[in-house]
């Protein structure tokens, strides 16, 4: 069966169904290629973050690029060279605002993971609806070859519904996990940065708070 005749037996469903599918192939790639521009700081940086607040300088000579972690390690030199006491306030709402852009497209992606079954179920129901009229028209006598194409749109349905589902939810937990080692990281970052001044206290109640993302699949 081509991809026309799905189409035409599958009925306005499947049509979603690849609308669906377009969308949440979009979301994918347009995360993939946000995350794959997100630099790491260099290791020579990492190593010697808890004495970049006595020597700014050192990361701009460093050569670091933007990312996540230069972004707040560059807010809060910033905040320190203006004399911010809460450094570690300055360093989560950066990191906060890097979540919600890396969180971005997630949920919308976890929704359409999550209905495509559904609507599937919603094609099987109405193709079943169809077979059972033919039945009830045929008065009994029923011709198999008509009564075969409401069956069509019900099982042809549930497969691409699932067919769907199935991938966008894999590549979602993929995303999520990416998101989840990339705050685990900034927290670090934070945390090596100001542990010499002994302002890294609150670090792992930090780690523990949740994610909007965070019970997306709950249930899946």
């Amino acid at each position: 069966m081509n991809m026309a005749e799905l189409l035409t037996k599958g009925g306005p469903v499947v049509w979603i169904l690849v609308g669906y599918s377009a969308i949440g192939l979009a979301i994918v790639l347009e995360r993939s290629l946000l995350f794959a521009r997100q630099h790491k700081l260099p290791r020579s940086l990492q190593e010697n973050l808890g004495n970049l607040l006595n020597q700014p300088d050192k990361l701009s000579q460093a050569g670091a690029r933007p990312g996540p972690e230069y972004r707040i390690v560059n807010a809060i030199l910033q905040a320190d060279a203006h004399d911010v006491e809460d450094l570690r306030s300055v360093g989560n709402r950066v990191r906060s605002d890097e979540l919600q852009r890396m969180e971005f497209g997630l949920r919308t992606l976890g929704i359409l993971g999550n209905t495509a079954p559904l609507l599937g179920l919603l094609g099987t129901i109405t193709g079943m609806i169809k077979a059972f009229m033919v039945i009830e028209q045929a008065g009994g006598k029923v011709d198999a070859q008509a009564l075969a194409g409401g069956i069509w749109e019900a099982m042809i349905t549930t497969g691409v519904g699932l067919a769907v589902a199935i991938p966008l939810l894999i590549l979602l937990h993929f995303l999520e996990g990416a998101v989840e080692r990339r705050n685990q990281n900034m927290e670090t970052t934070i945390a090596l940065l100001l542990e010499r001044e002994g302002k890294s206290q609150g670090y792992q109640d930090s780690a523990e708070q949740p994610h909007q993302w965070e019970g997306i699949t709950d249930g899946v």
